[in-house]
């Protein structure tokens, strides 16, 4: 029987509504446990250094309300690391940061910074976060983040997702064929692979389809096809994709 792909939900995007005009409303935490309720194996949520949408209280809040994993994006830097090490959640992932980027542009260079990201990971393995590590599916990354101790990489989807949109299908079908080469790759050196960046209703599906998969982090989508179907029902929807895929 195939394994069931997990799904996470990034609740990031309902922050950056509420943001957009200040105040408290419509509340990234609720969104979450909605999230949950409707289908979701996990809650994704980026902490960036300028605070433009998650925020200190959001973690607080999804750390207490959350029944489910959650999985803290977060920069390598010494306040993230503190912040993370203080609430303990589930999985952390490590991600690269720009402050002049509308969001997250590539993976991480894992293999450039090797020697100080073992150190920098090494205290949250410790508390017991999952370390994952959102890479560009390159062999070299993958090795270096293997040894640096990370149980998990994320692979970046988003120049196949970008390249499915546009129309450049054989671009596309090049980039799953890197998505498919490097998931096995990672998968042979015991790693746990997930998938993210740039999802849709129609381009995840020869994503979910790898085996090696084991989840797939989904956001900005799900947040603006909650406008026009609902939360619950854009999720549930992203479900029954992920379990035709997987089938």
């Amino acid at each position: 029987m195939t394994q069931k792909l997990r799904l996470g939900v990034n609740i990031d995007h309902v922050a950056t509504v509420r943001n957009a005009r200040g105040g408290a409303v419509p509340d990234p935490v609720r969104a979450a446990v909605m999230a949950e309720e409707a289908g979701a194996d996990g809650i994704t949520a980026h902490l960036r250094e300028d605070r433009r949408h998650i925020s200190d209280t959001d973690i607080e809040g999804l750390m207490d309300a959350l029944k489910g994993p959650l999985n803290f994006e977060m920069a390598a830097t010494a306040e993230m690391q503190a912040i993370a090490l203080r609430h303990k959640p589930h999985a952390v992932c490590i991600v690269p940061e720009k402050r002049e980027e509308r969001t997250t542009e590539g993976g991480l260079e894992v293999a450039r910074e090797e020697n100080s990201l073992a150190h920098y990971i090494a205290p949250l393995r410790d508390a017991g976060c999952r370390v994952s590590i959102f890479i560009a599916a390159d062999q070299r990354q993958i090795e270096a983040a293997h040894r640096i101790g990370a149980e998990v990489i994320e692979l970046h989807t988003g120049a196949y997702c970008d390249a499915h949109a546009e129309g450049r299908f054989e671009a596309r079908d090049e980039e799953l064929r890197k998505l498919t080469d490097m998931a096995a790759f990672a998968d042979d050196l015991g790693l746990e692979v997930h998938a993210g960046h740039g999802l849709t209703y129609d381009c995840v599906g020869p994503v979910a389809a790898l085996p090696q998969v084991i989840e797939v982090n989904i956001g900005h989508f799900i947040i603006g096809e909650a406008i026009f179907r609902g939360l619950g029902p854009a999720i549930a929807e992203m479900r029954r994709v992920l379990d035709e895929a997987r089938a």
